[in-house]
């Protein structure tokens, strides 16, 4: 059976959607982007400070399920423009360095005109 996880440490969903599920062994986040929990802003105009509060989101939403960024086996990534590539890179190895399977694609747009959004599965 599947269940719900909440933390107050990271943003709220900004839709119908929960920060991440339990199932069996493993938790599913929702994507991450560079909300700062604290007061519900984007404080950071740059790929590399929004990485950073992309992590340490995706790091209080795992921890609120039991696990950790360290049982990461696959994320999902996603910039708003691929010349950010290298710089999101450096911020994502700092956090991820147990080098988890990734997907990182470009897109168009994402919500609030961020910047960077990832998403992880991990184990519990």
């Amino acid at each position: 059976m599947a269940e719900y996880v909440h933390t107050n440490k990271a943003p709220e969903a900004i839709g119908p959607y929960s920060q991440a599920i339990k199932v069996g062994n493993l938790v599913f986040t929702s994507g991450q982007i560079a909300i700062n929990p604290e007061n519900g802003n984007i404080e950071a105009d740059t790929i590399e400070a929004q990485t950073e509060q992309v992590c340490k989101n995706l790091c209080e939403v795992l921890k609120a399920a039991g696990s950790d960024i360290s049982k990461a086996v696959k994320t999902v990534c996603f910039l708003s423009d691929m010349d950010n590539f290298a710089k999101f890179n450096e911020v994502y190895g700092k956090y991820f360095v147990g080098k988890p399977a990734r997907s990182c694609v470009a897109v168009k747009t994402l919500p609030k005109n961020v910047l960077v959004e990832v998403d992880v599965i991990a184990e519990l």
